[in-house]
Parts: C-alpha cells; sequence; structure tokens
C-alpha cells in the first residue's frame, strides 16, 4: 500500500507532536511511503527552525536530517512533473489552499496514492475533491 505524507504529517515521524502515534502507525502499514519531492526541503526547514529556536542540539539535528535522509531513500518521490502542476492548479481553482499544499496533493494523485496522510484540515478537504482516500493526523 502507498501511504503518501504531506510534509505537516511526515515531519511528525521526527517530532514528537500531537498525530505522531497515528503517522507511525501509517509508516507502519505502508509498503511503500509517498512524498513530493518539496517534502525534503519542507521537513529540513522545520528541522532548521527548531535548531534555531533552540529547541533541538545541534547534534540532535544532525541526527534527524539524517533518519530523513535514510528514509527517503526508499520513498517514492515525485517530481514538479506537468501532471502534478495541472493537478495542483485544479485544486486551487476549487478550494481554499495554499499552493504548497495543493502541490502535495497533485503529487499524490500522480502517484495513485492509495491514502493521502496530513495534518491539514482544510487539504484533507482538497484531497477528498481530487478522489483521494484521506487521513487527518
Amino acid at each position: 500500500m502507498l501511504v503518501f505524507f504531506d510534509t505537516s504529517a511526515f515531519v511528525k515521524r521526527y517530532v514528537n507532536e500531537p498525530g505522531t502515534d497515528k503517522v507511525l502507525e501509517w509508516c507502519d502499514k505502508a509498503t511503500k511511503i509517498g512524498l513530493s519531492g518539496i517534502a525534503l526541503p519542507e521537513i529540513i526547514s522545520a528541522f532548521c527552525c527548531l535548531h534555531r529556536e533552540a529547541r533541538i542540539t545541534e547534534v540532535q539535528y544532525r541526527q534527524l536530517k539524517s533518519l530523513l535522509m535514510a528514509d527517503i531513500e526508499d520513498a517514492a518521490l515525485c517530481d514538479l512533473a506537468p501532471a502534478v502542476l495541472a493537478q495542483a492548479v485544479s485544486s486551487l481553482e476549487n478550494n481554499v489552499l495554499r499552493g504548497i499544499d495543493a502541490i502535495h496533493i497533485g503529487s499524490a494523485v500522480v502517484l495513485k496514492a492509495d491514502v493521502f496522510v496530513s495534518a491539514d484540515k482544510r487539504q484533507c478537504e482538497a484531497a477528498v475533491q481530487a478522489g483521494l482516500l484521506v487521513e487527518l493526523v
């Protein structure tokens, strides 16, 4: 089963916050993890923010980054192909979304994800309209 995670959900794999348990359960259920190519810089940005705010140490930052890089080696990464962008535009025209959120939806549609996991309620509603089975974490 291909489980697609948007950034708001996948970062919970590394940072303990509400929804982390559900994300870990979905990671265990997945035979393949799907991510948009934009997820990597977004997650690294979140780690950098935690480090700047002194919520994690330099060592913890490097450990988190290393775990993330190992995880994405086996992930199905979706680039910004024309089909992704077309779906993103459609999602933006039919929903109130940020552009980045629409790209995640477009990526999940193109990858033919079995489940779309997000912590963003508005994005989940738009993903349902795009034909995705959704899990709000």
